[in-house]
């Protein structure tokens, strides 16, 4: 069965290219071209995944973004912004979108991106084989509940974005290890070429914000200057 897309922009012409090419490429697309009308489809359907453009009437891509967060939509979403402005991309990121693509953009890339982003997708739904394997992982104060796509901290549930869950996973998956910023992409984001590190940083900057007892020092996640980051224990730190 062909993945269902929603495309999302106010631009005919771009919705018509992307439309066709994700159409050949073997994708079932519905579209909308405006903000209100693409929330109240991806209220009332399911999607696998959601192209939002930023700039839109009605309501723009970073408020769809948040209400649909709001109310517990977890489609993963890339977000088309025509601006070259690092707080909008930082801002749709915070909100829950899981990548963004600056225009002008090739079909073919975002076609790639898209393919990308659902295989990581499928490849962090829960797997009824590993349940007992992977049914909690505790470092510290937190507890993931990967089969739930729960996160504890001292027994307090916390708000995490799909990304900043399937990021902080990986990490406890491999703590005590040394992973650069293109190794978390490439495993977190699984892209197949060389993707903007930046949305690495933004993801750890929002997860120290979440976990750590203070961010200016934190004890979980540890930045390791021309490397990356690794988590560790802080209990073996005391």
């Amino acid at each position: 069965m062909a993945q269902k897309l929603l495309i999302v922009d106010d631009e005919e012409s771009i919705l018509t290219l992307l439309q066709f090419n994700l159409e050949q490429g073997g994708f079932e697309v519905t579209s909308a071209m405006d903000g209100q009308t693409a929330l109240n489809k991806a209220l009332e359907n399911k999607y696998d995944l959601i192209i939002l453009d930023l700039m839109l009437p009605e309501m723009d891509g970073l408020e769809v973004c948040k209400e649909l967060r709001q109310h517990k939509i977890v489609t993963p979403i890339l977000m088309l912004t025509a601006k070259d402005d690092e707080f909008d991309k930082v801002l749709g990121l915070e909100l829950g979108a899981d990548d963004y693509l600056t225009k002008p953009f090739s079909p073919r890339e975002v076609v790639a991106r898209v393919r990308a982003i659902l295989r990581r997708s499928q490849a962090s739904e829960p797997d009824p084989a590993k349940k007992q394997k992977m049914n909690k992982l505790t470092i510290g104060d937190v507890d993931i509940f990967p089969d739930n796509y729960e996160v504890y901290l001292r027994g307090t549930a916390l708000e995490l974005t799909p990304k900043e869950f399937e990021l902080l996973l990986y990490l406890m998956s491999h703590k005590g290890r040394v992973l650069t910023r293109d190794q978390l992409l490439n495993s977190v984001w699984n892209y197949d070429f060389v993707g903007d590190t930046r949305i690495v940083d933004v993801h750890i900057s929002h997860l120290r914000e979440k976990i750590e007892p203070s961010t200016r020092k934190p004890v979980y996640i540890k930045t390791v200057r021309g490397l990356g980051y690794k988590l560790e224990d802080p209990a073996k730190d005391e």
